[in-house]
C-alpha cells in the first residue's frame, strides 16, 4: 500500500526532486551545470593515474556495463560509482561549495546508474539530475548547521551529505516518483560516513569519502526502487535522526525545502584551479594579487606571514611536503610552490617538485598565525615583506571559481584539456570537451562513457 507524503520539508525536497525536468531550468543554472560536469569529468580523468585509484581499482569486479572513466574496463554500477568518485577527488581538482566535493558524488552515481537503464538517457536528463544532486546535498548540509559547524565536529561532509546527494541525483534520473525518492533519500542517511581524522597523519582516507557516498547514493536509489523504506523521521528531531547525530544544537530542518526552485544550489558550488584543499585557494590569490599591486616577483619575497582562523589552521596549516595527500592540504605548501614553481597547479605536486629543497625552505620560514578572533571559515590575511622592505597585507574573500571571483571560460577549457588528456588523447579529449558543451543536445548519455576509455592503465602513475 502506497503511503503518502506530508508536509514535512524532507516531503517537498522528494517531491521537487522527483518532478525537476530540464524545462523548469533557468538558462544560468543549465550553464552552470555544465561547466560542472565537464570540470568534474577532466579531474577524474587526471584522477585515473592517481595511485589512490590504483589500489581501489583492484578490489572491484571486472564484470558488468558501467565504464570505469579513463579506461577501456567495465565494472558493476556500484563498483564503477565507488572507483570513480575515487578518481573525481583524488588530486583535489574536483569543485568544491556544495555538500562540499559534490561533483565528485553526484557525476559517478549518475553515470554508473544510466549504463544500468534499459533506456537512453538524454543529455537534458543528466543536466537536470545533476542541479537535483547538488540541490539536495547542499540544502542537507545548510540544514545540519552548515559547512563549518558540522565539519569542525569532525564530520566531512562529503561523506555525510554527499551520499544524499549522489541517492537524490539518481532517483531523479531514474523518474522515481515522490515516495520512492524520500526513500532514497532517507535511506542514503545510513550510509553517511566520513571523519577528519584523515589530516593528523597524512590518510588517503579523504579520497574514498566521494567514492563511497556516490556509491551508497546509488545503492540507497537501487533498494528504494525495490520497495525498500527509508526511515521517515531520520530529519525529525528524534534519538537517532540525522540532525542530532550529526550535530546537536544548530539544526534547521526548514532549510532542506527553503525557496525549492528559486534558489539553485548549484550556482553556489565553486571551481578549483589548484591542486590542493579549497582552504588553501584564498592565501595563493592573495600572493598573487600583492605580487600585481606591487609590481614585484615571487623572488623578491623576504618572509611570508599568514594569520587564519583557529579551524583552517587544523585544517590546513600543516607544514607538508612529503606525501601526496598530505601536502595537498597544506596552505604552506600551495604558497610557497607558487613562489618557486609560479604555479599550485597539478604540476606543482609532482614528486620531485615536494620535495624541492626552496619550497622547504619557504615553509620553515613561513610564519603562521592563528587568530582566535577570526571566524571559522574566514579567509586568511596574507602579509609580505620584500628585501627593499616594503610590506604589504592582503585577503580575497572568496578565491577564483568562486561566483565572486570566477574562472574565465578559456581557463576551465585549459583546465579541463590539461586533466583529460593524462589519460586520453588530444582528438579524444577536444571530442569530449565539444560534446559536453553542448550537453543538452546529446541524445544517449551512455556514448559519454565511450567517450572517456582512455589508456590510464599503461601510463605512469601521477604520485
Amino acid at each position: 500500500m502506497p503511503r503518502s507524503l506530508d508536509d514535512a520539508p524532507v516531503d517537498r525536497l522528494a517531491s521537487f526532486v522527483a518532478n525537476l525536468r530540464f524545462e523548469a531550468l533557468p538558462a544560468d543554472v543549465i550553464d552552470k551545470a555544465k561547466i560542472h560536469i565537464a570540470d568534474t569529468l577532466g579531474a577524474a580523468l587526471a584522477g585515473a593515474r592517481s595511485n589512490e585509484f590504483r589500489i581501489t581499482r583492484r578490489i572491484v569486479g571486472s564484470h558488468g556495463a558501467a565504464r570505469i572513466w579513463g579506461t577501456n574496463a567495465f565494472t558493476g554500477a556500484r563498483d564503477a560509482a565507488l572507483i570513480n568518485g575515487v578518481s573525481a577527488h583524488a588530486f583535489e581538482l574536483d569543485d568544491a561549495g556544495g555538500c562540499d566535493h559534490s561533483g565528485a558524488v553526484v557525476m559517478p552515481a549518475l553515470l554508473a546508474a544510466i549504463a544500468q537503464m534499459p533506456r537512453a538517457v538524454s543529455g537534458k536528463e543528466l543536466i537536470a539530475a545533476v542541479v537535483a544532486g547538488y540541490d539536495v546535498g547542499r540544502r542537507i548540509l545548510e540544514a545540519t548547521g552548515g559547512y563549518d559547524s558540522h565539519n569542525s565536529l569532525g564530520w566531512h561532509s562529503t561523506g555525510t551529505c554527499g551520499t544524499l546527494a549522489a541517492a537524490a541525483a539518481v532517483a531523479n534520473i531514474r523518474d522515481l516518483d515522490a515516495h520512492i525518492t524520500r526513500d532514497a533519500i532517507t535511506l542514503a542517511t545510513s550510509f553517511s560516513s566520513g571523519l577528519w581524522a584523515f589530516i593528523h597523519d597524512g590518510s588517503q582516507a579523504k579520497k574514498i569519502h566521494a567514492g563511497r557516498a556516490a556509491e551508497g547514493g546509488l545503492l540507497a536509489a537501487q533498494l528504494a526502487t525495490e520497495g525498500f523504506a527509508g526511515p521517515s523521521k531520520v530529519f525529525d528531531d528524534v534519538w537517532g535522526g540525522f540532525f542530532r547525530s550529526f550535530n546537536k544544537s544548530t539544526c534547521d530542518v526548514d532549510k532542506l525545502s527553503e525557496a525549492l526552485g528559486e534558489v539553485w544550489k548549484v550556482k553556489r558550488a565553486v571551481l578549483k584551479p589548484y591542486a590542493s584543499c579549497r582552504g588553501a585557494h584564498s592565501a595563493v590569490d592573495a600572493l598573487e594579487d600583492l605580487l600585481k599591486q606591487t609590481a614585484r616577483t615571487a623572488s623578491q619575497i623576504e618572509a611570508i606571514e599568514l594569520r587564519l582562523s583557529p579551524m583552517l589552521m587544523g585544517m590546513c596549516g600543516a607544514k607538508e611536503g612529503g606525501a601526496m595527500a598530505p601536502t595537498q592540504m597544506s596552505l604552506p605548501y600551495a604558497v610557497a610552490a607558487r613562489c618557486v614553481f609560479g604555479t599550485a597547479g597539478l604540476e606543482a605536486y609532482s614528486a620531485e617538485r615536494r620535495s624541492d629543497p626552496k619550497v622547504h625552505t619557504i615553509m620553515e620560514q613561513m610564519q603562521l598565525i592563528v587568530d582566535d578572533s577570526m571566524k571559522p571559515l574566514d579567509e586568511p590575511f596574507v602579509t609580505l615583506t620584500f628585501k627593499d622592505g616594503l610590506r604589504a597585507t592582503h585577503m580575497v574573500p572568496r578565491a577564483t571559481g568562486s561566483a565572486e571571483r570566477p574562472m574565465l571560460l578559456p581557463d576551465i577549457t585549459d583546465k579541463f584539456k590539461e586533466l583529460a588528456t593524462m589519460s586520453l588523447s588530444t582528438e579524444q579529449t577536444d571530442h569530449l570537451w565539444s560534446t559536453l558543451a553542448t550537453l543538452e543536445e546529446l541524445d544517449d548519455c551512455r556514448k559519454l562513457a565511450d567517450l572517456m576509455a582512455g589508456d590510464a592503465d599503461s601510463r605512469p602513475v601521477f604520485c
